[in-house]
């Protein structure tokens, strides 16, 4: 398992480790899923330096990819971070906005609010 399991007032999710890259491209998404069902959770909270380097810019592809193959299994996946660590391209904020809906993908500034998101009772 390259994911640590964690368990937190009763919320049992994997986590990447803090600034180590996990994925170099998007095939590596399935090690995510791989280590979630392995721990027996459909929860993940990555670190934006566990992602693959074009994940924040939507034109390359690597977060519909990334995603599509989450929801695919439904895994739920929190990102941790925080402002200005990260440059968003203007298309990625903008599918950023549409998923604040759905409770499958979420961006967090802190692992607290990553964590409490994990929480919240998946929409069926």
């Amino acid at each position: 398992m390259i994911l640590r399991l964690v368990d937190e007032a009763g919320i049992r999710f994997v986590e990447g480790p803090r600034g180590q890259p996990l994925m170099a491209g998007v095939g590596d998404v399935i090690r995510v899923i791989e280590d979630c069902l392995s721990a027996g959770t459909r929860l993940a909270m990555l670190d934006q330096t566990n992602l693959t380097p074009g994940f924040f810019d939507l034109s390359t592809g690597d977060a519909g990819a990334v995603l599509q193959k989450l929801r695919n299994y439904r895994v739920r996946l929190a990102v941790v971070c925080p402002r200005d660590s990260a440059r968003f391209s203007t298309r990625f904020g903008e599918a950023l906005a549409e998923e604040r809906g759905r409770l499958d993908f979420g961006v967090f500034e802190t692992r607290d609010a990553a964590r409490a998101w994990l929480a919240l009772p998946p929409l069926e």
